[in-house]
């Protein structure tokens, strides 16, 4: 099977060329499209159910909200842990899963077991799932400055932030929520005089009820006039302060008792526990835009900058508010493929030198050098087809076999080279001795590069986060490998064939210098075989006796 795949490959040299050229153009393309992120995503997949229960403590949203919904989600299919975590007037149930549930269909599980949940809940308690989003999913974070002649305070900005900086910037490609900390939550808030309600002898339920049922509109029906139509409904929202002063609680013998009768209305801030601060020089309103699960992180951000560019250079902010960014996952994105770029740069370039300095010939020695860059752009192919991401440990993989990738070919080259200088040019034809001598070491090729490939093998069977974090190497050098295997048995023939030719082998100074030294310790050692053997054996022995002292102080 090898020798065909080299006879074929010789046979058909346009054909070969050919097809390393479009491999070059979708290398390329493969490369643009593939989700770019600075390390693995290792969280599992979760699903995360959100309760608010206000005003309760810890122990109460534990035994009636937390419990009865941990109780219900028990026995999910793919089910390999049940979390929670119960806080003053908060549940936080978290649902995880085997890597290879599908996201969504486990959402749709817990959905499902949510709804039967709700009917063991105290009532107007309503749980959520969290966003779709994992451990890395914060992408880019920033702040709502005003002007320094604004007098905009943090109620104002936390408002603008809340509904709409936060809604235009959920409409980005990519975002599953915006996540806001910082300044004061705008309320309606009716303070009750205690002293009042005791003279009206009205209860608290009383005002919470009245409140309520007058912020409301009644849809009503059409009133059909000639040939018109009306359309009747009654409007009750509040629209203000004053709305709310004017809502009636109960009538005593016919005199209507009013909400500014037993209370006073204001706008004031929601109860907060936290505050965000930045630079030390004041409180601050933050946004935290969330990544949606497996989306290609370079993209978003650069849709997010886009856009946020777009909300201040339209002043679409009241008060002349502009959002600042002080987080972005570019800059890390960048630094991390710069990392990895420059690695593979270096190596590519000590590979070309070393081989032009062992090989003596700069035409063997790039063709040789061939092998690195088309081998990766195989390996983004097929990182595009599997759905891997190019990310530290992906592109990290591809610097450590850069060394390795060029075995075949330096093999396949170095034996073509040698018998194209052995064999005089009037007794052979030079295709035949390129088929032969590239025929030769077919085999040998093919279990060297098998052989490393093995090496690496374990590191498929690693599971949870270890195996999220190293399986992505695991996946590149085996690519690479595999796709150097097949161009040094293939593109490598057909260029020597184009580009070396005819002549005495001439060994450079280096291979003559090692030969020199190497030669005599070679005779030496099968002069001494039982010296050698004993030597590597008391070696052998003495690790063994150091080996159960690792670990010990």
């Amino acid at each position: 099977m090898i020798d065909a795949l080299i006879t074929f490959a010789l046979r058909q040299r346009v054909l070969v060329l050919a097809l390393a050229g479009l491999l070059i153009f979708f290398g390329v393309y493969a490369f643009k499209k593939l989700p770019i992120d600075a390390f693995p995503d290792v969280t599992n997949i979760q699903v995360q159910v959100i309760t608010e229960f206000p005003g309760r403590s810890p122990v109460e949203v534990e035994k009636f909200v937390t419990y009865p919904i941990e109780i219900q989600m028990t026995g999910l299919p793919g089910l390999t842990e049940l979390r929670s975590l119960s806080k003053f007037g908060l549940s936080l149930v978290t649902v995880v899963f085997e890597d290879d549930v599908d996201i969504y269909f486990a959402r749709q599980l817990v959905l499902e077991r949510v709804i039967e949940a709700k009917e063991k809940l105290p009532a107007g308690i309503e749980p959520a799932m969290g966003p779709i989003s994992t451990g890395l999913g914060e992408i880019y974070q920033y702040t709502l400055e005003r002007p320094e002649d604004e007098a905009l305070d943090l109620m104002q900005l936390r408002t603008i932030q809340d509904w709409i900086v936060r809604p235009i910037l959920k409409t980005v490609p990519g975002v599953t929520d915006i996540n806001s900390f910082g300044g004061f939550v705008k309320q309606y808030q009716v303070l009750v005089d205690p002293d009042n309600l005791r003279k009206y002898q009205i209860s608290l339920r009383e005002v919470f009820e009245a409140v309520a049922q007058n912020n409301a509109n009644a849809g009503g029906n059409i009133l059909e006039h000639s040939s018109e139509q009306y359309i009747v409904r009654g409007v009750g929202l509040i629209q203000s302060i004053q709305d709310i002063y004017d809502i009636v609680i109960k009538e005593d013998e016919g005199t209507p008792i009013f909400v500014r009768d037993i209370a006073e209305v204001k706008l004031g801030p929601e109860v907060r526990q936290g505050a965000a601060v930045k630079d030390a020089k004041g409180e601050v309103v933050i946004g935290i835009v969330m990544m949606l699960r497996g989306g290609n992180g370079k993209e978003v951000v650069a849709a997010v900058k886009e856009r946020v560019a777009e909300i201040n250079r339209s002043n679409i902010l009241p008060g002349g508010v502009k959002i600042k960014p002080f987080y972005d996952r570019t800059d890390l994105v960048e630094k991390c493929l710069e990392t990895v770029t420059r690695a593979l740069e270096e190596g590519g370039m000590l590979v070309v030198v070393v081989l032009f300095l062992f090989l003596g010939n700069i035409r063997s020695a790039l063709i040789v050098a061939a092998t690195l860059p088309l081998s990766a752009l195989v390996t983004f192919i097929v990182m595009g087809w599997l759905g891997m991401s190019a990310n530290l440990m992906s592109l990290g993989g591809l610097a450590i076999a850069i060394g390795m990738m060029v075995d075949g070919s330096v093999v396949m080259v170095e034996n073509i080279f040698r018998h194209l200088s052995e064999t005089d040019e009037h007794k052979e034809d030079k295709a035949h001795i390129i088929l032969k001598a590239s025929q030769e070491v077919g085999m040998p090729v093919v279990f060297g590069i098998a052989i490393i490939v093995i090496v690496f093998l374990p590191l498929f069977t690693l599971h949870g986060m270890e195996g999220k974090m190293f399986t992505p190497m695991a996946y590149t050098i085996s690519i690479s490998l595999f796709a150097s295997l097949v161009i040094s048995l293939t593109l490598s023939p057909v260029l020597c064939s184009l580009a070396l030719k005819r002549g005495a082998e001439k060994e450079s100074i280096i291979v003559r210098a090692i030969k020199r030294l190497y030669l005599p310790v070679l005779r030496s050692a099968l002069r001494h075989k039982i010296v050698v053997i004993a030597s590597a054996l008391s070696l052998l022995c003495g690790s063994l006796a150091l080996f159960p002292l690792l670990g010990t102080e």
